[in-house]
């Protein structure tokens, strides 16, 4: 799906915890997270700390948009 909608024009990041599977799938703009179930934040984290890690990942993922890529990338830190 992630790249029938890049074939529009419109960029799209693919933010996932398994990399080697975006990989296989052909996704352009890869953001690695943290774990399956909790891709998007930790709750063993005191709130404020899971909302600094959701943010963070959530910039990557804008800035991973704003970037223009010529094939795969993996946006790690």
């Amino acid at each position: 799906m992630v790249k029938e909608i890049e074939r529009t024009g419109i960029p799209v990041v693919h933010m996932c915890t398994v990399v080697p599977i975006s990989l296989t799938v052909g996704a352009n703009r890869i953001v690695p997270t943290i774990a399956i179930p909790h891709p998007l934040g930790n709750p063993a984290l005191e709130k404020e700390d899971e909302k600094k890690l959701r943010r963070k990942l959530v910039e990557k993922a804008l800035k991973a948009l704003q970037t223009e890529v010529d094939g795969q990338r993996v946006f790690e830190d």
